[in-house]
């Protein structure tokens, strides 16, 4: 694989497309770029005027502070967008600096629309049957149900539309799609690694 490859990662509401980003990282000794790393880094930018982008000391810092759970529904609620506008912003700028010097992994955070024009950049979309999707509900979620799953994934939806003008999930913004109802996290992990190597070969 070649060393400037990013890698985005658009999932499903209980797909499991969390832990295929990490299992990628692993594989590919890659940093995978997910909500905590993305906000602090705007943050960090958004107070300081020639701010340069520190990846390691960022990562550091990311790991002080409360992780995000699993669990943790509410993460896109619609009514606090307004306050998010200049987030938005900045995470873009953090995301775009980060994507041009390659070997990242980018976990939502609308980073199909924002990274499109990065070259070297492999798109794919994490999706699951709803059997999948409530079982993980309740395993996974702190015994949640498929409707607060999909109440979530609605939020995440209006957010990004909110931001991109684009439709969530639309097939035209991703190299390929994969359902994780009858696979393992690993081996979708592996498909995409497959995928981009023989792209990389042509």
């Amino acid at each position: 694989m070649k060393n400037n490859t990013n890698i985005v990662i658009i999932r499903q509401y209980g797909s499991g497309g969390r832990e295929v980003s990490s299992i990628l990282a692993k594989k590919l000794n890659m940093t995978c770029y997910d909500r905590t790393i993305v906000q602090l880094a705007a943050e960090q930018l958004s107070q300081q005027e020639n701010y340069e982008l520190n990846i390691d000391e960022l990562i550091k810092t990311s790991y002080k502070r409360p992780q995000e759970q699993i669990g943790n529904l509410g993460d896109f609620a619609f009514e606090r967008i307004p306050y998010f506008n200049k987030m938005y912003r900045q995470q873009a700028i953090v995301m775009l600096k980060i994507a041009q010097k390659g070997n990242a992994i980018f976990l939502g955070r609308c980073a199909d629309v924002i990274l499109k024009d990065i070259p070297n950049t492999y798109f794919f979309f994490i999706y699951a049957d709803n059997d999948f999707r409530a079982a993980r509900a309740k395993n996974h979620y702190g015994n949640h149900t498929l409707e607060d799953l999909d109440k979530e994934a609605k939020n995440r939806e209006k957010y990004y539309a909110y931001y991109t003008g684009e439709k969530w999930g639309d097939p035209k913004h991703f190299h390929m799609m994969i359902n994780t109802s009858h696979i393992s996290l690993e081996q979708a992990a592996d498909l995409i690694i497959d995928y981009i190597e023989t792209q990389q070969k042509n």
